[in-house]
């Protein structure tokens, strides 16, 4: 597929998306990155990392958040949006579901919107994204975290955001899928998905993976936020050994790493 001016495969890779956070409040990086100077240096650190795409978010979606009016997120998302558009080539996803943030950061040059609701926290989202001609991911999230059979329902609603992606007008070639660990999920929920992660197999879509430092990994391993870089990288892998083409994780250097070690190991032949 194809987001801004570069290709990316389908298959037989998995690509980096680098996470910049530009919010007070995330779970992991709250405050670090939000004035452009600090978050171009880190955007620079994360390409000569190895990142092929940059997320950038300006709301906070960790459980418990507080939610951010739209003007408040472009004013914190488009200063940061445009220095980094000046001073780099790196296809850029914004992370939000608001169809009017979506319609001015693709005006600025957004090449990808990923949207924590699947396309549900925003009527008007799908036509935007189909107008604007840019990729889109859409990510599973259920607020009631009720289900009767657990990965088959997360699939039916998957079904749902393609339907609306669909009649929206978006092109299935610029649909992205992410199985949302943390969203509406336990700890219990969450192992079991990404013990699961090959039954999304079947919508033959590229798969996103972030999972990044999440509570899952906190809860099972007892650490704190600081501490769940090695749980990450068991994700990476995971992600890579069942086929998907994109994880989303704010520490780039190791998960390349990861990436490449399982990369070899899947395709390795004699």
């Amino acid at each position: 597929m194809k987001i801004g001016n570069r290709e990316f495969k389908d298959s037989g890779k998995t690509y980096i998306m680098g996470i910049l956070n530009v919010t007070p409040d995330s779970f992991s990086d709250g405050g670090k990155y939000n004035d452009v100077d600090r978050a171009l240096f880190h955007v620079e650190e994360m390409i000569k990392e190895g990142a092929d795409i940059i997320d950038i978010g300006a709301e906070s979606t960790r459980p418990g958040y507080t939610k951010v009016e739209g003007l408040k997120e472009l004013n914190r998302v488009v200063p940061v949006l445009r220095a980094v558009k000046r001073r780099f080539d790196v296809p850029i996803s914004i992370d939000t579901y608001k169809a009017g943030t979506a319609v001015t950061v693709i005006n600025e040059g957004a090449d990808l919107i990923n949207d924590v609701t699947g396309l549900k926290g925003d009527e008007k989202m799908a036509e935007t994204i189909a107008m604007g001609k840019v990729a889109c991911c859409l990510v599973h999230n259920r607020k009631s975290g009720e289900y009767n059979i657990f990965l088959r329902d997360i699939i039916h609603d998957l079904e749902e955001s393609l339907d609306i992606a669909k009649r929206g007008g978006i092109r299935k070639d610029r649909i992205i899928l992410d199985p949302g660990i943390g969203f509406g999920k336990s700890r219990e929920q969450n192992l079991v998905l990404l013990k699961h992660l090959d039954e999304l197999s079947e919508f033959s879509l590229p798969m996103l993976l972030g999972a990044s430092k999440k509570s899952v990994i906190g809860r099972t391993l007892g650490v704190d936020v600081d501490s769940r870089g090695e749980g990450t990288l068991v994700t990476t892998a995971l992600a890579v050994m069942h086929g998907y083409s994109f994880v989303r994780v704010h520490d780039v250097e190791a998960n390349k790493r990861a990436i490449e070690m399982a990369e070899a190991i899947k395709y390795s032949d004699m």
